[in-house]
Formats: C-alpha cells, structure tokens, sequence
C-alpha cells in the first residue's frame, strides 16, 4: 500500500457525516426546515461563528466565541451545538440566536443524533447526557429534560437506540478498549474490549453500529458485537461516514502509526450486512483528512481531494467513477485544528468551505456546477449543516 504523511483525528470530537440524524428524528425535524426553506450553514473561524442561509448563502448573523470551537447539528433541523469550555452551547439558526443555554460539559465531545434521541459525551468526566431531539426546539430560553449515564472512559462517544438502550465506549482516563451495551434499565447487556483506541461512530440504515479501532472496526448488531480485523498490523478507522438509506459503510484509514501529517490516502468500505472489511487506494490527489468525505445521493461517497475536487465514490467497489473540480489544490494543515478545506452534503448539493480564499461554494452535486458563493471576511475553519 502507498505510504504518505497522513493522521487522523485525535482527541476531541468528529462528526462523522458524524452526528447524522435518522430518520427518526421525525416530524419536528421537517417542520423546522418546512420553516427555513433550506437548510442553514454554521462555519467557524477564529472567535467567532456565523450561519448563512443555505441557498443564497448570505451570512444571516455573526456571533463571537472562543478562539476555537467545534460545531455540531443537534439533529432537530433547526439548532446547532457548540462545543465550548463550559459545554455545549446552543445557537438557533432560525432567528438566528446563540444562546446562553448550556449543557455543562467539563471537555464537551462527541455530538450523535438518533432515533429521536441526541447524546452529548463529556470527554472530561465520561458523562453521557440524553435528551429528546425535537424537545431542544420547543425550549428556547432553557434545556429540555435529560438523563445522564457515566462511564469511567475518557474521550468517547454514546449512541442513543431506538428501544431506550445505550451504546457507550469502554476505558479510563488514559485509554479506551471498546463498547458496550446499557440496557432501558441501565444494566449492562453487553460488551467487546477487542477495539483498541475506538473512536467514531456510524448508524447504518437498518440500525446496525459502527466504530472505528486502531486495528479495524467494531460492528453492533442484534445485541452483539462482532470485531471487523485489519489486514494491517495497525489499521486504524477513525470516522464512520453513513448514509441512512445503506449497509454500506465508509471509513478513514491509516496504516502507518509513525506518519506525520493529516492527510490520508486511503479509505476503508464495510459491508455492515455481510460483516466485510475492505481497505481501498486512492488515486493521486485525491489525498484528504477527516473534514473531506460525506454521503450524499443515491448512497454515494464524495469526498474533497486536495487537488481541489470531489471524487465520487462508490460505496460497494471504492472506485471513482467521476470527479469536478471546485476549489485550487490545497496543501496538507501543519495541525488538525488548522483551517483547512471541508465538505458537508445536504440533498443534492454540496457545501465546500475553502479557507485560502475565505470563500464557501453551493455546488450541484449533478451538474458539478457551483450554484452559489461567498466570500466571507475570515477564513472558515469548522462547517456543519441544520437537520444533519
């Protein structure tokens, strides 16, 4: 397999097309986008946040923050979650409004929407907080109702399911091991320890988990786990990018643990239903990080290469079966903090964020034309969608 400097994500959180709500987040989520028309874009910079309306992409309103923040879809179609020192911070992107509410998180992570539920896992403390997704809509100046579970790991990440129960990752304050499963009752029903450093999370359309290990990934399915091994001696899945409507899973994926750098030249397909592991070479330029890959129509993958196009991919054979250029090659961020190109997906058009030219692109996802853009006065960093 090639070798090029490439990383994954470390510590805090991913979103994998991470925070995708299912279709369980149900009639609250419709309504909310019934009101917006389209959906709204969050982007980050330094010390500040800005929404802009999806279509015209006219940035609506401007908010300072901290110096650097993550952003989040709460799953509602309307708000947003900012992981801040204090926690998770809500903004409104209809009136559009960042809130004092706060849920309180020590080191606020992981962000994951599901089947009507949206968990927050605190990285500080191994809590996990629940709450129903629409209820974050009908509040505006105070939080809804929560439960929290704890967990002695560190840096993870919680899964709500359908049935009451709770996916949660297993370890300490220095490592993580795998996942296990809370029941309605919060009994432990089930574990694996077999997914070293797990990290990310994917939901596949008929409910089946998925979470990246240092050596392949964890599958969750009919209340037991089932360990997907990489080829390679390290072969680490960090992100699990889903699509609602398939089985078909992509993830990132690094095999060299010395590398330096953030860019990644390979990627990792799994069959969720057949329980396969399948690492794919990219092509020349198509080199990306973390911030680079979604879902988009018809279940397939596109990813933003640092040459500057979208690559489409398919799901089942990882090869790229067309490519349209959006933005001027990039090069590889010294830091995954750094801003740097990303990409979001909602429907039929794709968001692009290029921080060279402080710009973000609406681009037919069809046509391979851009529909739209911006040029905004700082250069964005973080992305996220309303309703994703």
């Amino acid at each position: 397999m090639k070798k090029k400097n490439h990383h994954l994500l470390p510590g805090t959180v991913m979103l994998a097309v991470l925070g995708l709500c299912a279709t369980a987040c149900g009639a609250q989520s419709d309504a909310a986008r019934e009101e917006l028309n389209a959906p709204r874009v969050a982007v980050g910079y330094a010390n500040g946040v800005s929404v802009l309306d999806g279509e015209t992409l006219e940035v609506i309103e401007s908010f300072k923050t901290e110096e650097f923040t993550r952003l989040n879809s709460a799953g509602d179609g309307r708000n947003f979650l900012l992981t801040t020192s204090a926690g998770f911070q809500v903004l409104d992107a209809v009136e559009p409004a960042l809130r004092e509410t706060v849920f309180g998180a020590s080191a606020a992570g992981h962000v994951v929407p599901h089947a009507g539920k949206t968990a927050l896992f605190d990285d500080g403390t191994g809590t996990t907080t629940i709450f129903e997704t629409a209820s974050l809509s009908q509040r505006k100046d105070q939080l809804p109702e929560t439960k929290t579970i704890t967990s002695p790991a560190h840096h993870g990440v919680s899964v709500a399911l359908g049935d009451g129960s709770l996916l949660t990752t297993i370890g300490d304050a220095s490592s993580r091991s795998g996942v296990r499963l809370i029941d309605a009752n919060g009994e432990e029903a089930a574990r694996n320890t077999d997914c070293p450093n797990v990290h990310g999370e994917g939901m596949t359309g008929q409910g089946r988990a998925v979470f990246g290990c240092e050596d392949g990934a964890l599958l969750y399915a009919d209340a037991k786990f089932t360990k997907l091994k990489a080829a390679d001696a390290y072969g680490r899945m960090g992100n699990a990018y889903v699509s609602p409507t398939s089985e078909l899973v992509i993830g990132d994926y690094k095999d060299d643990p010395d590398a330096e750098g953030t860019l990644l030249d390979q990627i990792v397909l799994i069959d969720a239903a057949k329980q396969t592991f399948k690492v794919v070479d990219l092509p020349q330029g198509a080199e990306y990080t973390w911030r680079g890959i979604a879902r988009g129509p018809q279940d397939l993958g596109y990813l933003l290469g640092m040459d500057g196009k979208i690559h489409v991919i398919d799901p089942r054979s990882g090869k790229i079966t067309r490519d349209f250029k959006v933005i001027e090659p990039w090069e590889d961020p010294a830091q995954w903090q750094d801003p740097h190109p990303s990409l979001r997906i909602d429907g039929n058009t794709a968001y692009v964020a290029d921080p060279a030219t402080k710009s973000i692109h609406a681009v037919d996802l069809a046509t391979g034309e851009k529909k739209s853009s911006v040029k905004l006065e700082h250069a964005p960093n973080e992305m996220a969608l309303t309703g994703k």
